[in-house]
């Protein structure tokens, strides 16, 4: 037989493009519109109702960017449609590109309830099936002109639409045609017919007899359409394929579960305030198509955007109650937002989960097992501990599938933390988490698939993401079409519970990744918009000072615990650390609100803070100088979350003149040379008897790169940035300031100062460095080459550290080149270590070299990543003034790493009053045990709860003691303060708890109050 195969193929093309998919609608009439743009900000659905309009005709430009318009639309059915399907056809002016990023829509009836949304690949909304004919339409649809940053067809390029305050006013769109149409459905079954044995076809072998099989139905089927009466010939060419589509699929078929899906992040190319509506529009879809669709299974995360849809449109959420209960509309992930798993915090990101997860059982009466986080950006080691102590015990992610360097040689398996908690993950193969039940995705996931000979099954999230929408009918449909179907990966729509199940059954033993799941992309992330950054680890820690005093305030005088003002600060700093507002990727207008927000709480906080001090100090006229430690570990004679009236570290020691030029800062524990370039060529341990700068080297040395990455600007750093790099030795100013060296340099359009100083009585240099940052396209790193050979090096995470290779022995260390880190990363040889803390940067790279010469020995180099100047998707990314402190503490064990890390970030605060002291309300007497949160428990009954943790990377004991009440019992909880079965700790003599905790370990005890 000839080969006619691309010729067959052509055809099927052409003939659905031109052919088949226009008669779909074979009868339309036109709506009337008319329209109302809102003079701000969006309002509300009341007003937009009762606005007046005007006439708009198709064809005319309409929406400022960010901007919001009501369309009227009017028209009778006419009476000749009786009997059929009609639906209407309304076209706000959309473009080709995927949905989310344009405009978008929400029709509401007369009465103002929510209809339907509208977005490029959903734009119809039912009227009848069958009508009567003479049926009156009046819709009102709320449009959001949102712009399009990628409008001009080359990603990545700078734009000012991602603020309103930069946009402009010129009309993003121009309006479509609105019509009523009839929906002949035979016609429609069979574009979907087509497409999938189409996208079937093309992923088949050439040489198989079923790519033949199907190639000669679709061409039997194209025969016998009618081309000038497709509507009456369209159920003859079913006919002609209902073989092909009956062949059933084969029992070694891979088993994909479909989970309606529809990833919206929380903010990213619009503003919170979208994501508002663009979670009450997919919702309202996805529940219409919950009710036409039998099977559909519909699963959303983010407890923050049920609680949206719940405050801002309760018309909505009363049908996603009815939908969850009736278990097809699935709350998942058990977090309040899909949040950067990097950054966070160890209090942060428990709370995440506590909130989230308190927030699905109280309103659903629902706890999910899975975390769910298709987009997070790489996953700190202390993620499984975190995720089952809030009582779940499953992951799904799917960005890892983005790395660039090495691919993940798993997409089922145990993924182990720093504590050797395993969690059950999954990787969906289909490498999307908007997989649109394409042939080339799934036939994509079946061959991707890594565990094939021992597991059959992966999950599909279906749907459209990013900027929502979620699945349509057609994803629906053809996902019917491929339940089992000769060819194809079999599909069945279930939930990720069920999937989980099923896929923990048939694989009990799956290969284990241990430690972190690191991302080789968005390395940038990291550092990218600072003030944002430095905003979040404020949050954290004021949050935790404000929960600790006022409960120690509580227990001891009285003080009112502030839960309202707690639970909403928390659930607002949650809110931004989803993974597109902390790691520095979106537009200019989130981040700008985010500084704002910051701002707001942190003034917040420390009033709490303030308040709670003050009713501990006693009476505001007494003369004694109360100094309150909030570190979780003792200030020389200052209890950790205690206060007395003792100094602390004391003033810095005073600068002295050095031979050569520059100052030497020597307090007996450590000596520093800093020369007259205002960099430190000498760290001397005297404790130790150690140099800590390698020969010939200088740190404290900012250097300058160029940064600019083959794409995704605001995210990702390349590996070739380093290839081209200048060291900032120029000084333009070294002077004494007080206890400290001032330096000054500039550089470019910026300028840097410098603050240098060592305390009295600790074994470090601190450095505060104010940054006026004025320049695009680069990077700027603060450099420390220390003399140490180290083969890895500890970096804080969630409870705990994570080690990490200083060599680049195999690609996976080498993709490492920019990691991330909290407050400390330590660098130790056997016997000796070195210490560098900061108070806001995530982001440093470490690397080794061999000295050359009679020394031979081996520098590691420690350089944090201060700032970045993308211009994508912020062209203003980072501009302005910035402020960073960072530590060096040579002869720093591992427990002082942790110990200065905390110290860096909880400063003392000093308050006068009456009180002498104030005793820790939690003793523990163990230092390598953190203590991370005090608290009251979140159900208000008045019980303490204390978290802690194995903080060195051992094995520890500890007696924890309780000074304010009489311990009765204490429970081990879970994250949500629920009691542990069988794991009461024992009760010491003298009324203390007893503790042994593994490497790692966290704990949270409930302590009931007499």
């Amino acid at each position: 037989m000839h080969d006619d195969r691309k010729l067959v193929e052509a055809r099927l093309e052409r003939v659905l493009r031109e052919r088949i998919r226009p008669a779909v609608h074979p009868l339309t009439t036109p709506l009337a519109v008319e329209i109302w743009s809102t003079p701000g900000e969006p309002v509300p659905v009341a007003e937009g109702l009762a606005a007046p309009t005007r006439p708009i005709a198709p064809g005319t430009p309409w929406g400022t960017p960010w901007g919001t318009s009501w369309f009227k639309v009017t028209g009778t059915v006419p009476a000749e449609w009786a009997g059929r399907t009609v639906e209407a056809i309304l076209d706000l002016g959309f473009t080709p590109r995927t949905p989310g990023f344009q405009c978008e829509g929400l029709v509401h009836a007369p009465d103002g309830t929510p209809v339907k949304g509208l977005h490029p690949r959903n734009n119809h909304v039912g009227v009848g099936s069958p009508v009567s004919g003479g049926e009156r339409i009046h819709w009102r649809i709320e449009a959001a002109s949102n712009p399009d940053l990628d409008a001009s067809g080359v990603p990545f390029q700078p734009t000012p639409m991602g603020d309103k305050a930069t946009a402009g006013d010129a009309p993003q769109y121009v309006l479509g045609e609105m019509r009523l149409a009839v929906f002949d459905e035979t016609v429609w079954n069979l574009v979907m017919d087509l497409e999938v044995l189409g996208e079937l076809m093309a992923e088949l072998p050439v040489d198989g007899a079923r790519r033949w099989e199907i190639l000669r139905a679709v061409g039997r089927a194209l025969d016998a359409v009618d081309f000038q009466d497709v509507n009456g010939t369209a159920q003859a060419a079913r006919d002609e394929l209902a073989g092909v589509l009956a062949a059933p699929a084969v029992p070694a078929a891979h088993r994909i579960s479909a989970v309606g899906h529809a990833h919206i992040d929380s903010a990213w190319l619009w503003p919170l305030r979208e994501t508002v509506r663009k979670v009450a529009r997919t919702a309202s879809n996805m529940t219409q198509l919950i009710e036409e669709e039998p099977e559909f299974i519909f699963a959303m995360s983010q407890a923050q955007q049920f609680a949206w849809i719940k405050e801002h449109r309760p018309e909505v959420y009363a049908r996603v109650k009815t939908a969850v209960a009736d278990g097809r509309f699935v709350p998942v992930g058990g977090m309040w937002v899909e949040s950067d798993t990097n950054m966070p915090g160890s209090e942060a990101m428990a709370r995440q989960f506590v909130h989230g997860k308190r927030f699905f059982l109280e309103e659903f009466g629902i706890e999910s097992d899975e975390a769910w986080l298709p987009d997070t950006f790489g996953f700190a080691a202390g993620l499984p501990q975190i995720i089952k102590a809030a009582g779940s015990k499953r992951l799904l992610t799917q960005k890892i599938s983005w790395s660039r360097t090495n691919t993940f040689p798993h997409h089922t398996f145990f993924w182990e933390g720093i504590d050797g908690t395993r969690i059950f993950t999954h990787f969906p193969p289909v490498d999307s988490y908007n997989c649109e039940m394409a042939g080339h995705q799934l036939a994509h996931a079946a061959r991707n698939f890594k565990e094939k000979g021992v597991a059959t099954r992966s999950l599909a999230p279906t749907g459209y993401g990013d900027g929502g929408g979620g699945t349509t009918r057609e994803m629906v449909a053809k996902a019917a079409r491929m339940r089992s179907l000769e060819g194809a990966a079999a599909v069945e729509w279930e939930t990720p519970a069920a999937f989980f199940t099923k896929a923990e059954a048939e694989y009990p033993n799956p290969p284990v990744w241990v430690g972190e799941l690191y991302l080789e992309l968005h390395r940038a992330t990291l550092t990218s918009q600072a003030q944002t950054k430095r905003g979040n680890r404020r949050s954290e820690s004021l949050l935790y000072e404000a929960e600790l005093w006022a409960a120690t305030a509580t227990v001891r005088v009285g003080f009112r615990y502030p839960y309202e003002e707690l639970d909403r600060i928390w659930k607002t700093v949650l809110l931004h650390q989803f993974h597109d507002i902390l790691p520095g990727s979106s537009i200019a207008w989130v981040h700008r609100e985010a500084r704002e927000t910051y701002a707001r709480l942190a003034a917040e906080l420390e009033a709490i803070i303030a308040d709670a001090q003050r009713a501990l100090a006693g009476d505001p006229s007494g003369d004694t100088e109360l100094v309150f430690n909030s570190a979780p570990h003792n200030r020389r004679s200052v209890p950790a979350r205690g206060a007395t009236s003792q100094a602390m570290d004391g003033d810095g020691v005073t600068p002295v003149p050095r031979d050569g030029g520059g100052y030497v800062l020597d307090n007996g524990l450590l000596r520093v040379e800093i020369d007259g370039r205002g960099l430190v060529v000498s760290a001397y341990d005297r404790v130790g008897d150690r140099e800590a700068i390698a020969p010939g080297q200088a740190a404290n040395l900012l250097q300058l790169h160029p940064d600019f990455p083959n794409q995704w600007d605001a995210w990702d750093v390349d590996a070739f940035y380093r290839n081209v790099g200048s060291d900032l030795t120029e000084a333009a100013d070294v002077r004494v300031d007080g206890a400290a060296v001032r330096v000054e340099r500039v550089f470019g359009r910026s300028k840097t100062v410098q603050l240098l100083s060592v305390p009295a009585a600790a074994k470090r240099l601190d450095i505060d460095t104010e940054v006026d940052w004025h320049e695009t396209e680069k990077f700027l790193k603060l450099a420390f080459p220390l003399d140490a050979k180290a083969d890895r090096y500890a970096s804080e995470t969630q409870f705990g550290h994570v080690y990490r290779p200083t060599h680049q022995n195999t690609s996976w260390e080498w993709a490492k080149f920019e990691a991330c880190n909290h407050r400390f990363v330590h660098i130790e040889e056997p016997g000796w270590g070195v210490a560098i803390v900061n108070d806001a940067t995530y982001g440093h790279d470490v690397t080794r070299a061999v000295r050359t010469g009679a020394d031979a020995g081996t520098t590691t180099t420690v350089r944090a990543s201060l700032l970045r100047a993308p211009r994508y998707p912020d062209p203003e990314t980072d501009q302005g003034v910035h402020r960073f402190h960072h530590a060096l503490a040579p002869g720093a064990t591992i427990g002082d790493a942790v110990r200065e890390g905390h110290r860096a970030n909880l400063p003392e605060r000093r308050i006068t009053g009456t009180a002498e002291a104030v005793a820790p309300l939690v003793a523990v007497d163990n230092d390598a045990v953190v203590v991370s949160a005090v608290k009251l428990a979140d159900d208000r009954s008045g019980d303490l709860v204390v978290r802690l943790y194995e903080a060195h990377g051992g094995r520890a004991r500890a007696i924890v003691r309780i000074d304010g009440f009489a311990i009765e019992r204490a429970a081990p909880t879970d994250l949500l303060e629920r009691p542990l079965p069988d794991a009461e700790p024992q009760t010491h003599a003298d009324g203390g708890l007893v503790l042994a905790l593994r490497p790692f370990q966290m704990v949270t005890l409930r302590l009931p109050r007499s």
